[in-house]
């Protein structure tokens, strides 16, 4: 007798775990989508955060890896090109994406429009220096700016896709336990099933979460080396439109 019980214990088991699968999950929603309707529903909005969380990391990961690779290149070839036409002609060459040249461009194109007003009231209102400085301010906000895309994204689907997974599970412990007592039954085979079928959506919330958060620091920490890069940059290019030499180049003249 307590081998038969021993036994029937076992495969009550057995068939409670067989039920906690995602592929039985998904066959219980498919089968009754009324029933299920709300884990349909946080079902696809974790499979939308996933896909925006992961088209942003693949966006902002070539982005970066792009620029890393073409930075250098593109300000020392600047530096080192010793006509200074020559310099803006290379920066006028390379991509819309690339911003260190878009910045140069700015910093050109604002010195040059204050060189042909001379004598007008945008000269006697701001000098060189303060005309090449606000136009260099616009061009670094505007390029920070374009590094930061996606980042709100990876931010929001970080934060709150635990909870959208958690309201999955809650709802599927509430009809578990409705469940449970319309049948009468609350054996090991009828608790564990729902249970453990409800619970699988706090850990996808989890698998969609933790990329989106890992993303996010790593990107933070990129755009804030390539802001520095941008500030360097700009001061440079300040002091050589508003003075026609870097700094280093005036003190070693002196």
């Amino acid at each position: 007798m307590l081998q038969e019980t021993t036994a029937a214990t076992g495969g009550g088991n057995a068939s409670a775990l067989s039920q906690m699968g995602f592929g039985h999950l998904l066959n219980e929603m498919l089968s009754a989508p009324g029933e299920f309707a709300v884990s349909w529903i946080v079902l696809i909005t974790l499979v939308i955060m996933s896909a925006m969380s992961w088209y942003w990391i693949i966006i902002n990961f070539v982005k970066n890896m792009r620029l890393k690779g073409t930075s250098d290149r593109v300000t020392s070839t600047f530096w080192e090109t010793p006509n200074a036409q020559d310099a803006i002609r290379f920066m006028e060459e390379q991509s819309k994406s690339e911003p260190f040249s878009k910045i140069a461009l700015d910093a050109a194109q604002a010195a040059a429009h204050h060189q042909r007003h001379e004598g007008s009231r945008l000269v006697e209102s701001l000098n060189r220096s303060e005309f090449v400085d606000r136009a260099l301010r616009q061009g670094v906000t505007r390029e920070s700016s374009r590094l930061e895309s996606g980042l709100t994204v990876l931010a929001t689907v970080g934060s709150t896709a635990p909870f959208v997974g958690l309201l999955g599970t809650v709802w599927g412990i509430y009809g578990a336990l409705i469940k449970i007592g319309a049948t009468g039954s609350a054996s090991i085979d009828a608790v564990a099933g729902p249970v453990g079928e409800a619970l699988i959506m706090t850990a996808l919330g989890l698998f969609v979460a933790i990329p989106a958060v890992l993303a996010y620091n790593f990107f933070v920490r990129l755009n804030r080396v390539t802001n520095n890069k941008f500030d360097t940059f700009a001061h440079d290019l300040h002091d050589f439109f508003a003075t026609g030499s870097r700094v280093g180049e005036l003190a070693v003249k002196r």
